[in-house]
């Protein structure tokens, strides 16, 4: 029952960050190295039948991704109502898009542990199977994150000596095409210094592979500069990172650093990175509000705003969260991206691009023995798994 607790204290956390994915860039970048995989035989399982559009905007996400990316789609869900959409579309099931049959959804009001155990064949848990059983390279849902994550982590487990998995989500920088990567954002509210620790190990390697950064710059989320500011868990993980040879620690982020980009990867317990997410989805929203009230006023704003329409298209792609797709679950032994609940058929579209760049980059691999069951932050005295 030990897991059951530890998997229902962190689901709990992970159900309320999913959904606010942020106004984010396209910063996703294709590179030549080819794990043993291959990219011609990308397959993605995809839960049909999760999200606030489902299954329409996930059909045709998914038809979008296989013609444009040539990637293998494992439609799962509902046989009759999946086939019926694809034949809307004059599309037809094949060898490169078919479908898988499951049993029921884990609605959004279900509990995730409970829920899977009531619905073991709902879309969600045949997704995760197919990874489990090697018959996909990894899973795309906009369903219940909380299940997605439930799922990942009985079906799947988590990689050698990761103590807690992590959400990372990827934020435009002032500089362009340099995207930073800030984990975790909502899985680990309560974290110890070895935790984040290994959330910097990953991220590095994250950043390494799949955005294609050679030595990518970590950073600590703090108050200050200064090794001695923070509270006692900040000031003991700026110590650990300092000392730890597998990454290139650049010192201590304020949050006015985030997107200065002067950093690759942020580190932080969930609950700031939630903020901090919540945060820039807010910001982003109003200036977006913002321009489009203030624009449009008069015959000079109207011209204006004509004259400006191809930079202002721009300046909506590089925030867009449709671009972003969905975020990459480190720390599980297999490739999980969990998108947005209100995904529609481009951001699924983008979702399976995440998941696809991350099987074409070996992010897996690059990631499994790299953190060791003991990391070099000092032991502390409270237990492993949160307290029930």
């Amino acid at each position: 029952m030990k897991i059951f607790t530890f998997l229902r204290s962190l689901i709990v956390e992970v159900t309320r960050t999913v959904k606010i994915f942020g106004r984010f860039n396209k910063i996703f970048y294709s590179f030549s190295h080819k794990t043993q995989t291959g990219s011609q035989n990308v397959r993605i399982a995809v839960d049909a039948m999760g999200g606030d559009f489902a299954p329409k905007e996930i059909i045709e996400g998914a038809i979008l991704a296989q013609t444009q990316l040539k990637v293998d789609i494992a439609l799962v869900g509902d046989r009759e109502i999946l086939a019926n959409y694809l034949k809307q579309h004059n599309y037809r099931e094949s060898e490169h898009l078919e479908i898988v049959p499951s049993e029921g959804i884990i609605e959004m009001n279900d509990e995730p542990l409970e829920g899977l155990r009531r619905k073991p064949n709902s879309s969600i848990a045949v997704a995760m199977n197919l990874v489990k059983r090697k018959q996909a390279n990894a899973v795309v849902s906009a369903g219940h994150s909380g299940a997605a994550m439930a799922a990942a982590l009985l079906r799947l487990g988590r990689l050698p000596g990761v103590d807690r998995p992590a959400i990372g989500a990827l934020f435009p920088t002032q500089v362009a095409h340099k995207p930073v990567l800030l984990l975790d954002v909502g899985a680990n509210v309560d974290c110890r210094p070895k935790f984040l620790e290994q959330f910097a190990i990953m991220g590095s390697l994250y950043s390494k592979y799949a955005i294609g950064i050679p030595e990518p710059k970590i950073g600590l989320l703090n108050i200050g500069e200064e090794p001695c500011k923070g509270n006692e868990l900040a000031i003991r993980v700026h110590q650990a990172l300092q000392d730890n040879p597998q990454i290139v620690f650049a010192g201590n982020a304020e949050g006015r650093d985030i997107l200065k980009g002067e950093f690759d990867v942020i580190v932080c317990d969930g609950f700031a990175g939630n903020v901090v997410l919540k945060f820039a989805e807010g910001v982003g929203n109003a200036v977006m509000q913002i321009l489009k009230e203030e624009l449009p006023k008069g015959w000079r704003g109207k011209l204006g705003a004509l004259i400006l329409k191809p930079n202002l298209k721009k300046v909506k792609e590089r925030i867009d969260a449709d671009e972003y797709g969905g975020a990459l679950l480190l720390g599980v032994a297999g490739i999980c991206v969990i998108s947005h609940g209100s995904s529609n058929a481009v951001s699924i579209r983008n979702a399976i691009r995440v998941a696809k760049d991350a099987v074409d980059n070996g992010v897996l691999e690059r990631i499994r023995g790299q953190i060791k069951p003991r990391v070099s932050v000092p032991s502390d005295d409270t237990p492993d798994d949160p307290p029930t």
